[in-house]
């Protein structure tokens, strides 16, 4: 008997590890490299597609407290990702393809986890599974799922940000910092004045950009929309989003003043080859992208070694669908992890897939799934995907504003996250040690 895990991504990649950790046979399903997603490039378990960057490590950030609460339920995706870091100030980033290479070698090393690479067309009848085919699911994977409940489709468009080579950037036109010098010089940082801007920005709103399906509505997702739609909510909107140019200041002015916008360059590889645009996520035709991001300064001879580009994500709606515990409700064997449940972002997506994989485990071994605690970082991110109003369902990333709020919390946001984190800490020990995880 074995558990099957749908899907060999980040989420399915761990809930494949924690089952295995627990001594149970796993046959983990991935259709790729046979039969590709319009956005990943690989047929490695676990790639990055869209960032390098697994986003803050501080315990003041809900996303370093989820990921601490990761660390200390032995997570694979963490175990790799630190492993992999490489540079960048707060944020966990790490080198993408030495990072899912680790994934997949650990993967495939297992004596219990039996890699099929090969596309499941149905949703499987009976067997305890984990479904985490992601929001890239194959269209009769969606079909599937879309039956379950009659509903019309959830998507929304996400986006990638262009890679460039380091050695194509002027270094004589940019500067190395970390925002406000945490973490070292970190970011490679492209100063623009006042007048570059202006005619960057009227060329970034009139560029060509690659279209959606005619017959679908355009949604994307807030927190990783598009540069150029971004831009056309105002000409300062950048300024105050991906170009801000707060905690810069350019060496080379002289006077100490900050630019007027700045874009980030972010390291991409291990080596140090490759640098991500940070914020530019991108659905610009191939073409516009060089002509329009070649008017920075520092990127007049910039070299792509990825384009941007934009792919349709599809997710489900979660609280009409699912148990607080993640099973399926229609199918009670079944649970589902990962972005198309909902949850938004690399870290949030592996969180999932951990809990999904521990309830899996408990499922096969005949005991109830848990309910994380909503104290918790990964107990507050998968309540908040079951208990919104369906008809108001959107994705979402974890953040302190889902935390149950403290009994007398103090003024100071910093001392406040602090406390917040702590009592998470606290509440994933506790739960550690009531069932032995």
């Amino acid at each position: 008997m074995t558990v099957t895990v749908v899907g060999g991504g980040l989420a399915g990649s761990e809930a494949a590890w924690q089952l295995a950790s627990r001594g149970i046979r796993v046959s983990l399903y991935e259709m790729r490299p046979e039969n590709p997603s319009p956005a990943h490039h690989t047929g490695e378990l676990a790639e990055l597609v869209c960032s390098n960057s697994l986003r803050a490590n501080s315990l003041t950030n809900a996303a370093g407290v989820l990921k601490e609460e990761m660390r200390r339920l032995h997570s694979l995706i963490l175990s790799c990702a630190d492993a992999n870091q490489i540079p960048a100030g707060g944020a966990l980033a790490v080198d993408r393809d030495a990072f899912s290479r680790m994934v997949t070698e650990r993967i495939c090393a297992h004596p219990l986890i039996t890699v099929e690479r090969k596309e499941m067309q149905a949703l499987p009848e009976s067997g305890v599974t984990v479904l985490a085919t992601g929001p890239l699911t194959s269209p009769r994977m969606a079909a599937a799922l879309q039956a379950l409940h009659g509903a019309r489709d959830l998507y929304f468009y996400d986006a990638a940000a262009p890679l460039l080579l380091t050695e194509s950037l002027d270094q004589t036109k940019g500067f190395w910092a970390s925002r406000y010098d945490k973490g070292g010089k970190d970011y490679f940082n492209c100063p623009m004045t006042r007048e570059e801007y202006d005619r960057f920005y009227q060329a970034l709103i009139g560029a060509r950009t690659t279209p959606t399906n005619a017959f679908e509505e355009e949604r994307f997702f807030e927190s990783c929309m598009p540069v150029e739609v971004l831009a056309k909510r105002g000409p300062k909107t950048l300024v105050f989003g991906p170009m801000k140019p707060v905690g810069l200041n350019d060496p080379e002015a002289g006077d100490g003043r900050r630019p007027y916008a700045v874009v980030q360059l972010r390291q991409d590889d291990k080596a140090g080859r490759l640098m991500n645009m940070v914020g530019f996520q991108t659905r610009l035709a191939r073409p516009e992208q060089e002509k329009v991001f070649r008017m920075v300064p520092a990127l007049g001879e910039a070299e792509f070694a990825r384009y941007g580009m934009m792919h349709r994500n599809t997710f489900i709606n979660s609280p009409a669908l699912l148990h607080p515990d993640g099973r399926l409700k229609a199918k009670e064997h079944m649970f589902v992890a990962g972005q198309m449940t909902g949850v938004e972002g690399y870290i949030e997506s592996a969180a999932s897939g951990l809990a999904m994989g521990i309830n899996a485990g408990r499922a096969y071994s005949g005991l109830a799934p848990l309910v994380f605690p909503e104290e918790t970082a990964l107990g507050a991110l998968l309540h908040a995907i079951v208990s919104v109003a369906p008809e108001h369902f959107q994705p979402m990333n974890v953040h302190f504003g889902l935390f149950p709020p403290l009994a007398h919390p103090p003024k100071d946001k910093k001392t406040r996250n602090s406390l917040l984190a702590e009592r998470a800490l606290d509440a994933l020990a506790g739960m550690q040690k009531m069932y032995g995880l």
